[in-house]
């Protein structure tokens, strides 16, 4: 009688044994399962953002006109920012014997501007200034765009300080758009600028 209830009792033991094992592995593995890392998505309008394309700058050109002694002459688009150097890449380069150094290839170009190479050499004071005309006045109007400094000290009124003031502002705003701006040039009041227009061009 003792031995058989001693039996029951190691039987009752290890079933009680085998109940806590199994609940114990079932929190062990229910413990993994929801500590496990998952992938997160990222939201749409995230990822619509992501795949857009960075390079998308609408309207970031400029039109110039590039004549004269190039390859390929003509309407040239060119990115915001272009110099003058870049017009004569886009252009074909310059024909072999043509001489650019009347050229300032590292100027920045102006929309709807014309360059032309291989041209005329830039005007010389007149010699003679017709009646009406200030002495030493160019016989030709000026470009803003690309005359040097010894060019700008010429025209009437203009001294090499003021020239020198006509150079840096065309440099800060990438050049003359119109005649009317040369108002904005620090030095330069309206008489001083009635006097200019008509002895000037952008």
């Amino acid at each position: 009688m003792w031995v058989q209830t001693r039996c029951g009792m190691e039987r009752g033991s290890a079933l009680a044994l085998t109940v806590v094992l199994v609940v114990a592995v079932g929190f062990a593995a229910h413990h993994f399962w929801t500590g496990r890392a998952e992938p997160v998505r990222p939201p749409e309008v995230v990822r619509a953002a992501a795949e857009a394309s960075p390079t998308e700058t609408p309207g970031a050109e400029i039109v110039v006109d590039v004549s004269g002694k190039v390859r390929k002459p003509g309407i040239h688009r060119l990115p915001a920012g272009s110099r003058l150097v870049d017009a004569l890449s886009a252009a074909g380069g310059v024909r072999p014997g043509t001489s650019t150094e009347g050229l300032n290839r590292a100027r920045f170009l102006v929309d709807g501007e014309q360059v032309v190479v291989g041209g005329p050499a830039p005007p010389e004071p007149a010699t003679a200034p017709g009646p009406g005309a200030a002495p030493g006045a160019p016989s030709a109007p000026v470009s803003l765009n690309t005359a040097t400094v010894e060019q700008l000290d010429t025209l009437p009124g203009v001294g090499p300080v003021l020239a020198q003031h006509i150079v840096d502002h065309r440099t800060r705003n990438g050049g003359f758009r119109s005649v009317d701006e040369l108002r904005e040039v620090d030095g330069i009041g309206e008489r001083r600028y009635a006097d200019l227009r008509p002895l000037v061009r952008p």
